[in-house]
């Protein structure tokens, strides 16, 4: 998925969010009381298309997530085994993805944002079973 010629890159799509929406990893440490949330997706990523899911991910989808507010951290992790306990991830189940925000309200912004809306289609294309499990969990 490389970059066509004339497209902004996602750096550059990064740039033009608003200024007032991107701020310091201290400032999003810096938390006003309220506790992040977690978003997990469990993922059944179709093994033809592995690459063309990580490239999203890493040049697309992960540097202009980074730049809206409320983002703490944003990581997509191959499942190698279950090493104890169950249920083990349903049939095809190859990757999870964990997305960390300080606020389910700063979360959704970035949902409803237009660069999330033409990269997470991106992600979802390159999936097996689009019928995947989202949990949202709190931090405590």
């Amino acid at each position: 998925m490389d970059h066509q010629p004339g497209e902004p890159t996602a750096a550059e799509q990064a740039a033009k969010i608003d200024p007032k929406l991107s701020v310091t990893r201290a400032e999003r440490s810096a938390d006003a009381g309220e506790k992040p949330i977690v978003l997990y997706c469990d993922l059944a990523v179709d093994p033809a298309r592995e690459q063309e899911m990580l490239d999203v991910y890493h040049h697309k989808f992960k540097p202009v997530a980074e730049k809206f507010e409320g983002y703490i951290d944003l990581k997509i992790a191959k499942i190698r085994k279950v090493l104890q306990g169950g249920p083990t991830p349903a049939p095809g189940i190859n990757y999870r993805f964990q997305l960390t925000y300080q606020s389910e309200e700063l979360r959704q912004r970035w949902v409803a944002s237009d660069v999330h809306a033409k990269y997470w289609p991106m992600m979802e294309e390159t999936l097996a079973d689009k019928n995947y499990l989202v949990i949202l969990t709190d931090v405590v």
